[in-house]
């Protein structure tokens, strides 16, 4: 009798660890499946201007000067560059002229809600900027005189690439010739060009046809 109770015993220890085992496995499965299911994402400030780089390899290959105090995104990072988005252009820049932000943990369907969102707010800011509204945002930003002068599609020397843009839109064509300190730009619109010298607009005129 006392052999048949010992030999229960020992069968129903055999069962009760694969049970065990099955049980870890399941936990480990569902902790991968939280840490896959989570998106990191990084942020980094400008604390000085900096060239954004197609190609950090090759430092005459600069998409365009990113001002001070902006945002970007951070995709990777190594010793000297971080691999970097600003304003749709993706490329790299010094890592010495920008400052880590906290790194925010979202899940998956918190990301695509977050993107989804992202994706509408140009389309209602266009619509704002608009008429009366578009010279508030103009007004508040640069000033009465400057609003109602961007408004009236004026432009004059000394005026930022920002103010350009803000005023005219992006143009259709960007023609750059980079020198050691200098960068030189050709913006091409429907009627007219516009040359930027460092960011700064220093002469423009009517494209002939």
């Amino acid at each position: 009798m006392e052999k048949l109770f010992s030999l229960l015993i020992l069968l129903s220890l055999a069962f009760s660890v694969p049970a065990q085992d099955n049980r870890s496995v399941i936990l480990q499965d569902l902790e991968q499946n939280q840490a896959t299911n989570q998106n990191v994402t990084s942020s980094a400030t400008l604390k000085s201007a900096s060239r954004l780089f197609a190609d950090k390899n090759d430092l005459t290959s600069v998409i365009l000067v990113i001002p001070s105090g902006s945002e970007v995104e951070v995709l990777g990072a190594d010793s000297t560059y971080l691999h970097v988005v600003f304003d749709e252009n993706e490329g790299y820049i010094l890592r010495r002229h920008a400052v880590m932000n906290e790194v925010s943990v979202a899940s998956r369907a918190t990301s695509q809600t977050q993107q989804n969102v992202q994706e509408a707010e140009p389309q209602q800011s266009q619509q704002q900027r608009q008429g009366v509204s578009r010279f508030t945002y103009l007004e508040n930003k640069y000033g009465s005189n400057m609003a109602a002068k961007m408004i009236a599609g004026k432009v004059w020397k000394g005026m930022s690439a920002e103010m350009v843009r803000d005023s005219w839109g992006k143009p259709l064509k960007i023609n750059r010739v980079i020198t050691s300190n200098t960068i030189k730009e050709e913006w091409i619109y429907k009627s007219s060009w516009l040359y930027l010298e460092n960011d700064v607009l220093y002469s423009w005129g009517p494209i002939k046809k």
